[in-house]
């Protein structure tokens, strides 16, 4: 392999490199507030970067009881009636 190819393929890898940190980071924020808005803590995000790990926990999340408080809604106002 001559000095051109070799410096083609390190830019290469670099370029692939950013590539893969993007998008990790556009598969895994989104996760975070999923599990944070779900009660569990956000940090289980990370195991989903594991085969097959990933789909127990997307599987955990789907049926278990979210520890979700509903927001409670105003009352409705009623005007007095003349």
């Amino acid at each position: 392999m001559d000095q051109h190819n070799l410096n083609m393929m390190m830019g290469m890898m670099s370029v692939f490199g950013v590539i893969a940190l993007i998008g990790t980071a556009i598969y895994i924020v989104p996760f975070w507030f999923i599990f944070k808005k779900a009660g569990f803590s956000p940090w289980l995000c990370l195991l989903l970067l594991l085969p097959l790990v990933n789909i127990v926990i997307l599987y955990v999340l789907a049926f278990t009881e979210w520890k979700v408080v509903p927001v409670a809604q105003p009352p409705v106002y009623i005007p007095p009636q003349a």
